[in-house]
């Protein structure tokens, strides 16, 4: 029983740090600004140590999905962009293309 009274306790600890760290003064672009330096993926270590005492862990996961979103969004805008510019079905055909060797009819 007084291993359940323990367990309890640890729990009741891991709460109170996780609400502590909602409450965290850190604003959302200081959030923004970490999460796309972790996109980038470089990192001073004592600014990792900074981000994770002051940062919100709430805005980290909203900075991160918006950051995600964006970057699939850029690269289908960038593929699409390519594929509507017909470089990449000449590059793909090269000189033996009957689309590029026929002339008109």
């Amino acid at each position: 029983m007084s291993g359940e009274g323990d367990e309890r306790g640890h729990h009741g600890k891991a709460g109170a740090d996780l609400r502590d760290a909602v409450h965290r003064k850190g604003s959302f672009f200081q959030t923004l600004r970490a999460v796309a330096w972790s996109f980038f993926g470089v990192r001073k270590a004592s600014e990792y140590e900074k981000d994770i005492t002051q940062l919100n862990p709430v805005h980290v996961v909203i900075a991160a999905l918006l950051a995600g979103v964006l970057f699939v969004l850029g690269l289908i805008l960038l593929v699409n962009w390519i594929l509507d510019s017909g470089v990449a079905h000449a590059s793909a055909c090269g000189q033996g293309c009957p689309a590029l060797v026929s002339g008109p009819s």
